[in-house]
């Protein structure tokens, strides 16, 4: 029954520490929150400083799993470098030692009114300036992080805990396997703050168990990836090449450590003989410290290497994609534009055709919102944004050896792939349009439904007259384009009137108009698209040619 007590507060104890900790983090972020995100943007190339950062924004919201799912966020975003991500998270990891110290200060008797800071806190949140609040939030969190401390040391000078906890480590009593148990425990956390808080108020209590406590804080530096992990899974390549690679790196520094460590463990005894009772807990959270700055040391340098073996670790399937979308474009026919224009016909044809497909697809999910084309309308716009950089490089090439005559095609072609890609973006657009109403549980009726598929059989029809002017430069068939473009803009008028008509008849749903008059102004903007297109190849030099943005 006693030991079940013990048990209990000493869980407790971890409980209140850990609540401490978050309560610190949660008002310090609302404190810096917006200036650390600012000051992340700003980052340049200096790994130093990135590493600097990323120290000085966990100490500040005492979590370095808070800072690495930042960065992991960034990092998808496209708003990190590798360097620069790689770089904020070896100082994240450095950062969180900070609260080893926190820990090692309840030691001593001054302890107690660091404690006390939380009824402060208290008080603080009386007061309704929202910043005043969030000071007093980390008040009470840095106070009562002092008192879950107090309750565990109180557990663990415990006899019975103490013979309990010499037993179960003397078992153990094998590096690996405590830097395993380390390792173990800060997962189960997902905080290594909490599991350093634990060994060194385990440590403070009883001395002889110093070495153990050193195995069990490297195991926590890699338990510490966990939640930058979990965030990766769900990011780009980008994020995953970094977090990976990061955690590999902390692995292997962490068992080749602790290899050292065993062989120089004669000396590792031998030193906590020396070590006055009172300041182990210090000595124990200042290894940390320089284990993690030892790291960074190392890494920093060797940044560039881990980048590279970090892009043959992992493969962008998605950028693969990319490339295996081009067809056509060959480097060997530049010195020939003749023939290397046949080709980059036959390219622009190729991207065309995925912009046809995706506003079909595009236009029936705004119509259904069914999800099941989602994914594939966005992986496809990604292949045409990938296929118009890449037509657009090849033409720059390729003016350089051009003739008048290829120079004046060239000029066309920039025109039509510009306007495809316009295109592309509005079919992505309408996605976008499709999870918006279903996230408000909106969906247009029946007839305006009849109303939109009128429209997209006028764009069949300008998808294939504007298509086969591209292949053939038939002047005829551009006024066949040019009356449907008419066509277009004058139906656009008449669907958005029966809208409002509907509205005051009370048969539509007000919450729906901008999403009806946003539909209809895009579907234009397509048509206006496709009658460019045909301009662009009958007549590339003259004023009828249409610029729609």
């Amino acid at each position: 029954m006693e030991v079940a007590k013990n048990i209990i507060y000493l869980l407790v104890g971890l409980v209140v520490f850990v609540t401490g900790m978050n309560l610190m983090s949660s008002g310090l972020k609302n404190v810096a929150g917006s200036s650390i995100r600012k000051l992340f943007k700003k980052i340049g190339d200096n790994k130093v400083v990135a590493s600097l950062i990323g120290a000085g924004t966990t100490a500040l919201v005492q979590s370095s799993g808070a800072t690495t799912v930042m960065v992991v966020g960034f990092l998808s975003a496209g708003a990190l470098t590798f360097t620069q991500g790689f770089s904020l998270m070896l100082g994240a990891f450095f950062g969180t030692t900070i609260t080893g110290l926190f820990v090692s200060l309840s030691s001593f008797s001054f302890s107690v009114f660091l404690m006390a800071v939380a009824f402060i806190g208290f008080i603080f949140g009386f007061f309704k300036d929202p910043k005043l609040k969030s000071v007093g939030q980390i008040l009470i969190g840095f106070g009562i992080l002092f008192f879950g401390l107090e309750a565990m040391k109180s557990t663990f000078q415990i006899s019975e805990v103490q013979e309990f906890l010499v037993s179960f480590l003397s078992n153990i009593n094998f590096p690996l396997l405590l830097m395993l148990f380390g390792l173990v425990l800060t997962a189960l956390t997902q905080s290594s703050s909490a599991t350093n808080g634990i060994v060194i108020t385990m440590v403070m209590a009883n001395p002889s168990l110093f070495s153990s406590g050193i195995y069990l804080v490297i195991g926590a530096t890699i338990g510490a990836m966990l939640p930058t992990i979990l965030a990766a899974i769900k990011g780009d390549i980008l994020s995953k090449r970094v977090t990976f690679t990061m955690f590999i790196s902390r692995f292997l520094m962490a068992v080749l450590v602790t290899i050292l460590m065993w062989i120089l463990s004669s000396n590792i005894s031998n030193l906590y003989t020396w070590i006055n009772d009172s300041s182990v807990g210090i000595s124990l959270a200042v290894f940390t410290m320089v284990y993690n700055l030892l790291f960074i040391f190392i890494m920093l340098p060797l940044t560039p290497l881990m980048e590279k073996i970090a892009n043959k670790l992992f493969i962008d399937n998605a950028a693969n994609k990319k490339k295996e979308s081009i067809k056509y474009l060959n480097d060997t026919l530049l010195k020939t534009p003749s023939l290397a224009l046949v080709q980059v016909k036959k390219e622009i044809e190729n991207m065309y055709n995925l912009a046809k497909e995706n506003t079909y697809l595009g236009i029936d999910a705004l119509l259904t919102l069914n999800t099941s084309s989602f994914k594939t309308v966005e992986e496809v716009e990604e292949k045409i944004d990938y296929l118009n950089i890449s037509i657009s490089e090849y033409l720059i090439k390729l003016s350089s050896n051009a003739s008048l005559d290829d120079e004046t095609i060239i000029g066309a072609y920039y025109h039509v792939i510009n306007d495809i890609e316009r295109i592309g973006d509005h079919a992505y657009n309408f996605i976008e349009s499709s999870k918006t109403l279903i996230e408000e549980d909106l969906r247009f009726s029946d007839t305006s439904i009849q109303e939109f598929n009128e429209f997209k059989n006028l764009l069949v029809k300008m998808f294939d007259i504007s298509l086969d002017i591209f292949n053939n430069g038939d002047k005829d068939k551009l006024a066949t384009l040019h009356e449907l473009e008419n066509e277009t803009d004058v139906l656009t008028k008449t669907l958005m009137d029966k809208h409002f008509n509907r509205i005051k008849n009370k048969e539509c749903k007000n919450e729906l108009t901008p999403f009806h008059s946003t539909f209809l102004s895009e579907l234009e903007r397509i048509a206006d698209h496709l009658t460019n297109i045909g301009y662009s190849i009958v007549n590339p030099t003259g004023d009828d040619i249409k610029h729609i943005i």
